[in-house]
């Protein structure tokens, strides 16, 4: 299925995409200069543009393609 601006993503979907753990994403999410992706919070339960998440992704090919430190993630 193709992305749109409507789809969204529970945040067990964004650990799994990344092989990381919920403790990783909350970092990311603390880490401003990351730019991570902002959730919305529907029920208490977190949820993320998929767009956003595919822009973000690209952002980080283009820093580490140019030689930038910016978007390295650690565990």
């Amino acid at each position: 299925m193709a992305p749109t601006k409507d789809n969204m993503l529970p945040a067990p979907a964004v650990w799994k995409r990344y092989g990381k753990t919920d403790r990783t994403l909350a970092r990311w999410l603390n880490d401003e200069t990351l730019g991570f992706p902002r959730p919305t919070v529907i029920r208490g339960r977190r949820y993320f543009y998929e767009v956003e998440i595919i822009e973000w992704e690209r952002r980080q090919a283009t820093m580490s393609a140019a030689g930038g430190c910016q978007g390295e993630t650690r565990d």
